[in-house]
Protein backbone atom coordinates (compact mmCIF):
# COMPACT_ATOMS: atom_id res chain seq x y z
CA UNK A 1 0.00 0.00 0.00
CA UNK A 2 1.44 3.19 -1.03
CA UNK A 3 1.91 5.91 1.99
CA UNK A 4 0.09 8.57 -0.24
CA UNK A 5 -2.73 6.79 -0.16
CA UNK A 6 -5.67 5.99 2.34
CA UNK A 7 -5.87 2.24 3.65
CA UNK A 8 -9.22 0.46 4.54
CA UNK A 9 -8.28 1.27 8.43
CA UNK A 10 -7.79 5.32 7.40
CA UNK A 11 -10.72 5.28 5.22
CA UNK A 12 -12.70 4.16 8.12
CA UNK A 13 -11.49 6.86 10.29
CA UNK A 14 -12.03 9.26 7.60
CA UNK A 15 -15.70 8.06 7.46
CA UNK A 16 -16.39 8.41 11.08
CA UNK A 17 -14.61 11.98 11.17
CA UNK A 18 -16.73 13.20 8.26
CA UNK A 19 -20.44 12.10 9.77
CA UNK A 20 -19.57 12.11 13.68
CA UNK A 21 -19.41 15.96 14.46
CA UNK A 22 -21.23 18.40 16.94
CA UNK A 23 -24.48 16.73 16.17
CA UNK A 24 -24.44 13.58 18.37
CA UNK A 25 -23.00 15.68 21.74
CA UNK A 26 -26.29 17.97 21.17
CA UNK A 27 -28.58 16.30 19.80
CA UNK A 28 -29.77 13.77 22.01
CA UNK A 29 -31.64 16.80 24.37
CA UNK A 30 -33.52 18.18 21.26
CA UNK A 31 -34.79 14.68 20.27
CA UNK A 32 -35.88 13.58 22.89
CA UNK A 33 -37.92 16.51 23.79
CA UNK A 34 -39.55 15.68 20.22
CA UNK A 35 -40.37 12.70 21.05
CA UNK A 36 -39.19 11.10 24.31
CA UNK A 37 -38.15 7.76 24.93
CA UNK A 38 -39.69 7.27 21.13
CA UNK A 39 -36.04 9.05 19.80
CA UNK A 40 -33.72 5.53 20.91
CA UNK A 41 -36.37 4.49 17.97
CA UNK A 42 -36.27 7.38 16.11
CA UNK A 43 -32.46 6.77 15.52
CA UNK A 44 -32.84 2.99 14.86
CA UNK A 45 -35.16 4.22 12.16
CA UNK A 46 -33.14 7.02 10.97
CA UNK A 47 -29.81 4.63 10.53
CA UNK A 48 -31.78 1.89 8.53
CA UNK A 49 -33.26 4.91 6.59
CA UNK A 50 -29.25 6.19 6.26
CA UNK A 51 -28.10 2.64 5.22
CA UNK A 52 -30.25 1.96 2.72
CA UNK A 53 -29.00 5.28 1.20
CA UNK A 54 -25.38 4.34 1.99
CA UNK A 55 -25.27 1.00 0.10
CA UNK A 56 -26.89 2.95 -2.90
CA UNK A 57 -23.31 4.50 -2.91
CA UNK A 58 -21.57 1.52 -1.17
CA UNK A 59 -22.57 -0.18 -4.47
CA UNK A 60 -21.39 3.02 -6.86
CA UNK A 61 -18.44 3.02 -5.29
CA UNK A 62 -17.20 -0.32 -6.05
CA UNK A 63 -17.14 0.12 -9.64
CA UNK A 64 -14.72 3.79 -9.57
CA UNK A 65 -11.35 4.54 -8.20
CA UNK A 66 -11.19 7.91 -8.87
CA UNK A 67 -12.21 11.20 -7.38
CA UNK A 68 -15.40 12.43 -7.60
CA UNK A 69 -18.11 10.01 -5.68
CA UNK A 70 -21.94 11.70 -6.43
CA UNK A 71 -20.52 13.77 -9.38
CA UNK A 72 -19.29 10.66 -11.34
CA UNK A 73 -21.89 8.48 -10.41
CA UNK A 74 -24.17 10.80 -12.17
CA UNK A 75 -22.25 11.84 -14.91
CA UNK A 76 -21.55 8.27 -16.37
CA UNK A 77 -25.77 7.66 -15.39
CA UNK A 78 -27.56 10.74 -17.07
CA UNK A 79 -24.55 12.80 -19.10
CA UNK A 80 -22.31 15.37 -18.96
CA UNK A 81 -25.21 18.64 -18.27
CA UNK A 82 -26.40 16.23 -15.25
CA UNK A 83 -23.04 15.52 -13.43
CA UNK A 84 -21.77 18.94 -14.04
CA UNK A 85 -24.89 20.26 -12.31
CA UNK A 86 -24.03 17.42 -9.76
CA UNK A 87 -20.48 18.15 -8.70
CA UNK A 88 -20.81 22.34 -8.97
CA UNK A 89 -22.98 21.72 -6.59
CA UNK A 90 -21.47 18.87 -4.81
CA UNK A 91 -18.60 20.93 -4.42
CA UNK A 92 -19.70 24.47 -3.50
CA UNK A 93 -22.27 22.76 -0.77
CA UNK A 94 -18.75 21.19 0.54
CA UNK A 95 -17.04 24.24 0.78
CA UNK A 96 -20.05 26.22 2.36
CA UNK A 97 -20.37 22.92 5.31
CA UNK A 98 -16.72 23.70 5.40
CA UNK A 99 -17.33 27.21 6.23
CA UNK A 100 -19.73 26.36 8.62
CA UNK A 101 -17.75 23.94 10.59
CA UNK A 102 -14.52 26.44 10.42
CA UNK A 103 -16.97 28.91 12.59
CA UNK A 104 -18.77 25.96 14.81
CA UNK A 105 -15.33 25.29 16.20
CA UNK A 106 -14.88 29.36 17.60
CA UNK A 107 -18.41 29.42 18.16
CA UNK A 108 -17.87 26.22 20.44
CA UNK A 109 -14.64 27.35 22.03
CA UNK A 110 -16.14 30.49 23.14
CA UNK A 111 -18.36 28.36 25.83
CA UNK A 112 -15.26 27.54 28.19
CA UNK A 113 -12.62 30.83 26.53
CA UNK A 114 -14.79 34.12 26.75
CA UNK A 115 -12.00 35.89 23.88
CA UNK A 116 -13.87 32.88 21.77
CA UNK A 117 -16.91 34.92 21.81
CA UNK A 118 -15.89 38.02 19.79
CA UNK A 119 -17.03 38.09 16.16
CA UNK A 120 -13.57 39.53 14.87
CA UNK A 121 -12.07 36.84 17.05
CA UNK A 122 -14.01 34.21 16.04
CA UNK A 123 -13.25 35.04 12.14
CA UNK A 124 -9.64 34.93 13.03
CA UNK A 125 -9.33 31.41 14.38
CA UNK A 126 -11.83 30.18 11.59
CA UNK A 127 -9.48 31.62 8.99
CA UNK A 128 -6.73 30.44 10.60
CA UNK A 129 -7.88 27.15 10.61
CA UNK A 130 -8.88 27.19 7.16
CA UNK A 131 -5.43 28.04 6.34
CA UNK A 132 -3.28 25.79 8.22
CA UNK A 133 -5.36 22.65 6.89
CA UNK A 134 -4.87 23.85 3.76
CA UNK A 135 -0.99 24.06 4.61
CA UNK A 136 -1.00 20.48 6.12
CA UNK A 137 -3.16 18.61 3.02
CA UNK A 138 -0.45 20.49 0.34
CA UNK A 139 2.34 18.83 2.84
CA UNK A 140 1.14 15.59 1.76
CA UNK A 141 -2.07 13.01 1.96
CA UNK A 142 0.05 10.70 4.58
CA UNK A 143 0.53 13.88 7.01
CA UNK A 144 -3.17 14.54 6.37
CA UNK A 145 -3.69 10.69 7.21
CA UNK A 146 -2.35 10.81 10.17
CA UNK A 147 -3.65 13.96 11.26
CA UNK A 148 -7.10 12.67 10.40
CA UNK A 149 -6.54 9.17 12.60
CA UNK A 150 -5.27 10.85 15.31
CA UNK A 151 -8.68 13.15 15.95
CA UNK A 152 -10.86 10.96 15.00
CA UNK A 153 -9.54 8.48 17.65
CA UNK A 154 -9.25 11.55 20.11
CA UNK A 155 -12.88 12.43 19.40
CA UNK A 156 -14.12 8.50 19.91
CA UNK A 157 -12.17 8.12 22.92
CA UNK A 158 -14.96 10.02 25.43
CA UNK A 159 -18.04 8.34 23.62
CA UNK A 160 -16.89 4.82 23.88
CA UNK A 161 -16.38 5.76 27.35
CA UNK A 162 -19.62 7.50 28.03
CA UNK A 163 -21.33 4.17 26.62
CA UNK A 164 -19.42 1.65 28.28
CA UNK A 165 -19.15 2.94 31.54
CA UNK A 166 -22.74 5.20 32.03
CA UNK A 167 -24.48 1.85 31.37
CA UNK A 168 -24.13 1.12 34.35
CA UNK A 169 -25.66 3.96 35.83
CA UNK A 170 -28.92 3.55 33.62
CA UNK A 171 -31.92 4.08 36.02
CA UNK A 172 -35.06 2.18 34.45
CA UNK A 173 -37.62 4.44 35.41
CA UNK A 174 -36.22 6.98 33.31
CA UNK A 175 -37.48 5.10 30.04
CA UNK A 176 -41.04 6.57 30.41
CA UNK A 177 -42.06 9.73 28.76
CA UNK A 178 -42.10 13.10 30.93
CA UNK A 179 -45.30 13.93 31.75
CA UNK A 180 -47.00 16.89 33.35
CA UNK A 181 -48.83 17.68 37.00
CA UNK A 182 -51.78 16.31 35.06
CA UNK A 183 -50.64 13.31 33.70
CA UNK A 184 -50.27 14.37 30.52
CA UNK A 185 -47.63 13.48 28.14
CA UNK A 186 -44.93 16.26 27.46
CA UNK A 187 -43.80 16.26 23.96
CA UNK A 188 -43.22 19.18 21.56
CA UNK A 189 -42.71 17.03 18.24
CA UNK A 190 -43.53 13.35 15.79
CA UNK A 191 -41.43 10.78 14.84
CA UNK A 192 -41.29 12.55 11.67
CA UNK A 193 -39.75 15.86 12.72
CA UNK A 194 -37.98 13.85 15.34
CA UNK A 195 -36.12 11.80 12.47
CA UNK A 196 -35.86 14.95 10.23
CA UNK A 197 -33.78 16.16 12.99
CA UNK A 198 -31.79 12.87 14.08
CA UNK A 199 -31.01 12.57 10.17
CA UNK A 200 -28.42 15.58 10.25
CA UNK A 201 -26.29 13.55 12.38
CA UNK A 202 -25.88 10.77 9.76
CA UNK A 203 -24.84 12.93 7.29
CA UNK A 204 -21.54 12.80 5.45
CA UNK A 205 -20.98 9.23 4.62
CA UNK A 206 -21.69 10.20 1.05
CA UNK A 207 -18.55 11.88 0.93
CA UNK A 208 -16.13 9.18 1.34
CA UNK A 209 -16.00 8.64 -1.91
CA UNK A 210 -15.43 11.83 -3.48
CA UNK A 211 -11.49 10.88 -2.46
CA UNK A 212 -11.41 7.74 -4.14
CA UNK A 213 -8.50 8.68 -6.29
CA UNK A 214 -6.43 9.22 -2.85
CA UNK A 215 -7.65 5.70 -1.61
CA UNK A 216 -5.60 2.38 -2.19
CA UNK A 217 -8.03 -0.18 -3.64
CA UNK A 218 -10.87 2.00 -3.66
CA UNK A 219 -13.15 -0.45 -5.42
CA UNK A 220 -12.77 -2.57 -2.72
CA UNK A 221 -12.26 -0.40 0.33
CA UNK A 222 -14.53 2.13 -0.32
CA UNK A 223 -18.31 0.33 -0.42
CA UNK A 224 -16.66 -1.66 2.44
CA UNK A 225 -15.98 1.33 4.37
CA UNK A 226 -18.89 3.00 3.92
CA UNK A 227 -20.68 0.05 5.35
CA UNK A 228 -18.41 -0.57 8.16
CA UNK A 229 -19.03 3.50 8.94
CA UNK A 230 -22.33 3.37 9.15
CA UNK A 231 -22.73 -0.15 11.27
CA UNK A 232 -20.74 1.85 13.62
CA UNK A 233 -21.81 5.01 14.49
CA UNK A 234 -25.47 3.76 14.05
CA UNK A 235 -24.53 1.56 17.61
CA UNK A 236 -22.89 4.63 18.97
CA UNK A 237 -25.44 6.88 18.67
CA UNK A 238 -28.18 4.44 19.71
CA UNK A 239 -26.47 3.34 22.54
CA UNK A 240 -25.35 7.60 23.50
CA UNK A 241 -29.43 8.01 23.31
CA UNK A 242 -29.90 4.84 25.78
CA UNK A 243 -27.51 6.20 28.11
CA UNK A 244 -28.57 9.80 28.10
CA UNK A 245 -32.29 9.02 28.44
CA UNK A 246 -31.23 6.23 31.33
CA UNK A 247 -29.08 8.42 33.31
CA UNK A 248 -30.74 12.13 32.69
CA UNK A 249 -34.49 11.22 32.43
CA UNK A 250 -37.03 13.75 31.89
CA UNK A 251 -34.17 16.35 32.68
CA UNK A 252 -32.47 15.33 29.35
CA UNK A 253 -35.00 17.52 27.49
CA UNK A 254 -33.98 20.54 29.25
CA UNK A 255 -30.11 20.37 29.19
CA UNK A 256 -28.02 21.81 26.10
CA UNK A 257 -24.75 19.85 26.77
CA UNK A 258 -26.51 16.37 26.81
CA UNK A 259 -23.77 14.19 26.48
CA UNK A 260 -21.40 16.05 29.11
CA UNK A 261 -24.27 16.84 31.30
CA UNK A 262 -24.72 12.94 31.88
CA UNK A 263 -21.10 12.08 31.98
CA UNK A 264 -20.59 14.92 34.56
CA UNK A 265 -23.29 13.56 36.40
CA UNK A 266 -21.84 9.68 36.80
CA UNK A 267 -18.26 10.23 36.70
CA UNK A 268 -17.81 14.57 38.39
CA UNK A 269 -16.61 16.84 36.37
CA UNK A 270 -13.48 15.76 34.67
CA UNK A 271 -15.73 13.69 32.74
CA UNK A 272 -17.98 16.74 31.79
CA UNK A 273 -14.52 18.52 30.93
CA UNK A 274 -13.78 15.41 28.52
CA UNK A 275 -16.91 15.90 26.90
CA UNK A 276 -16.33 19.21 26.33
CA UNK A 277 -12.98 18.64 25.25
CA UNK A 278 -14.57 15.80 22.52
CA UNK A 279 -16.66 18.27 21.32
CA UNK A 280 -14.04 20.90 20.29
CA UNK A 281 -11.82 17.87 18.82
CA UNK A 282 -15.27 16.45 17.14
CA UNK A 283 -15.44 19.81 15.33
CA UNK A 284 -11.84 20.22 14.97
CA UNK A 285 -11.88 16.56 13.21
CA UNK A 286 -14.85 17.15 10.49
CA UNK A 287 -12.66 20.05 9.94
CA UNK A 288 -9.70 17.77 8.88
CA UNK A 289 -12.11 15.77 6.60
CA UNK A 290 -13.35 18.62 4.90
CA UNK A 291 -10.13 20.01 4.08
CA UNK A 292 -9.48 16.54 2.49
CA UNK A 293 -12.55 16.13 0.88
CA UNK A 294 -13.32 19.23 -0.33
CA UNK A 295 -10.64 19.99 -2.84
CA UNK A 296 -10.99 16.56 -4.32
CA UNK A 297 -14.82 17.61 -5.57
CA UNK A 298 -13.49 20.21 -8.11
CA UNK A 299 -10.27 17.73 -8.81
CA UNK A 300 -12.60 15.78 -10.36
CA UNK A 301 -14.95 17.84 -12.80
CA UNK A 302 -11.18 19.09 -13.67
CA UNK A 303 -10.33 15.37 -14.31
CA UNK A 304 -13.42 14.89 -16.75
CA UNK A 305 -12.46 18.41 -18.37
CA UNK A 306 -15.68 20.39 -16.98
CA UNK A 307 -13.13 22.74 -15.18
CA UNK A 308 -10.16 24.18 -15.91
CA UNK A 309 -7.50 21.64 -16.01
CA UNK A 310 -5.08 23.45 -13.62
CA UNK A 311 -7.68 22.44 -10.86
CA UNK A 312 -6.81 19.45 -10.79
CA UNK A 313 -2.67 19.82 -11.25
CA UNK A 314 -0.62 18.25 -8.36
CA UNK A 315 2.63 18.78 -6.65
CA UNK A 316 5.70 16.51 -5.89
CA UNK A 317 3.75 14.83 -2.80
CA UNK A 318 0.53 14.04 -5.58
CA UNK A 319 -1.73 16.80 -4.04
CA UNK A 320 -3.63 18.73 -6.32
CA UNK A 321 -2.73 21.91 -4.40
CA UNK A 322 -4.35 24.33 -6.94
CA UNK A 323 -7.78 22.97 -5.74
CA UNK A 324 -6.88 23.17 -1.89
CA UNK A 325 -5.71 26.95 -2.22
CA UNK A 326 -9.26 27.64 -4.41
CA UNK A 327 -11.08 25.55 -1.99
CA UNK A 328 -9.24 27.37 1.09
CA UNK A 329 -10.22 31.02 -0.36
CA UNK A 330 -13.74 30.49 -1.23
CA UNK A 331 -14.57 28.65 1.99
CA UNK A 332 -12.92 31.69 3.75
Amino acid sequence: MSSNKLGLFSIVLLGINAIVGTGIFLLPNQAYAEVGVTSIGVIVFDAFLVISIALCFAEMGGMYKSNGGPYVYAKDAFGDFVGFEVGIMKWAIMIIAWAAMAMGFPTALGAVWAPAQNPVVQKIIAISILVLLGIMNIMGVKISKIMNNIVTTGKLIPLILFVTIGIFFIKGENFVNPVSESGEVVLKGTFGSAALLIFYAFTGFESIGVAAGDMDNAKKNVPLAICIVLILVAIIYILIQVNSIGILGASLATTSTPVATAAEKFLGKWAGAMVTAGTLISIGGINIASSFLTPRAGVAMSDEHQLPSIISKRNSKDVPYVAVIISVVLTA
